[in-house]
């Protein structure tokens, strides 16, 4: 099957900095492919690249089984891509309404009808009579958005879709781009920071470091690759910490937080355990690395109990899809690490 999308080693410098270098990617029809990296990492270049508005110094990119080129017209692929890149604009003087039906008329071939159901769509109505001008960044991204799906596109791109818009906000988008995904085919492109939607939306992610694509796996093979530990609480760690060592366990020491999971929110530091021991520890937190800990915590539970050092909390812990970014980046060291 034809990918949606489909770079050959993508090629993009301003002067002397290698915006994009040698980027080859695949998106599949109907995933969702999430685009990650450091700011001026080359994400927004890529997307104007693939959208025709940056022309690449080297390589070739295919939207829809279509090649991109710069200047040809390309109406019927076009026709078929919506899209949002970085802020969304609008007419100020005009209606949310106004301006959707003004982008309706640009899409050939897309019914009047087609205006109202986006509004519902992305919860607009109470907003659909007010000048945009008037509204919050959160309602303005709503709009950019609505004007992408407007014409019901095959393929979405978008930079950084839940910009600006509050909790409630990005479950909402989160949900209307996975039933896209999974009910109607629709493949999304979408650049993030926001690590933890990433991590509960995504099929696949793609990471993009100083122009250079550094991996590109499903959230399965993430899986495999994320560090792992057991944590463990204990009302005297003193004397849990010198079972666990005289019973062979290699004994770490969180030095701040509580762990992370892929879904939460937290400071750097947090999400991964510590690679050493000793003084300014988390209180009353162990931490063990190995695999047979891991694999058997029921045996860790059993020695403490055996010698009156019962743990009060025991856990596998995750690292998190922001700790395994930042490793993978190479910026993990300055994180407070």
């Amino acid at each position: 099957m034809t990918p949606t999308i489909e770079t050959k080693k993508l090629v993009k410098h301003y002067g002397d900095v290698k915006a994009v270098d040698d980027l080859s990617l695949c998106v599949a029809r109907g995933e969702i492919y999430a685009f990650l990296g450091l700011n001026g990492a080359g994400k927004t270049t890529t997307i104007r690249m693939l959208l025709g508005m940056v022309k690449p110094t080297a390589g070739e990119a295919q939207v829809l089984g279509t090649p991109v080129r710069r200047g040809e017209k390309l109406v019927e692929t076009w026709q078929s891509v919506g899209y949002m890149v970085e802020r969304p604009h609008a007419y100020p003087e005009l209606t949310v309404r106004e301006n959707l039906d003004a982008m309706r008329r640009l899409r050939p071939g897309t019914p009047p009808e087609a205006v109202n159901h986006v509004i519902d769509q992305l919860h607009l109505t109470p907003y659909a009579g007010r000048r945009t001008s008037t509204l919050s960044h959160g309602n303005a991204q709503r709009l950019g958005l609505a004007k992408a799906l407007l014409h019901r596109p095959e393929l979405l791109i978008l930079d950084e879709p839940a910009n600006g818009l509050d909790p409630a906000g990005i479950v909402e988008i989160r949900n209307l781009l996975r039933e896209l995904a999974e009910e109607e085919g629709v493949t999304v492109f979408m650049s993030s920071h926001i690590l933890v939607e990433v991590a509960r939306l995504a099929d696949r992610i793609g990471i993009i470091h100083e122009g250079r694509l550094l991996q590109e796996l499903d959230i399965d093979a993430l899986e495999r690759r994320r560090r792992r530990w057991l944590r463990i609480n204990a009302r005297d760690p003193q004397a849990a910490r010198a079972v666990l060592s005289s019973a062979g366990y290699a004994v770490n020491t969180p030095s701040t937080g509580s762990g992370g999971k892929v879904g939460e929110l937290i400071e750097p530091q947090a999400g991964s355990p510590s690679t050493g021991s000793g003084g300014g520890g988390q209180s009353g937190v162990i931490d063990l690395l190995e695999e047979r800990a891991i694999e058997r915590p029921d045996d860790v539970a059993t020695l403490l109990v055996n010698v009156g050092h019962a743990p009060t909390m025991l856990k596998v812990e995750h690292e998190d899809l922001e700790h395994y970014f930042l490793r993978l980046v190479g910026v993990e060291e300055t994180t407070g690490k």
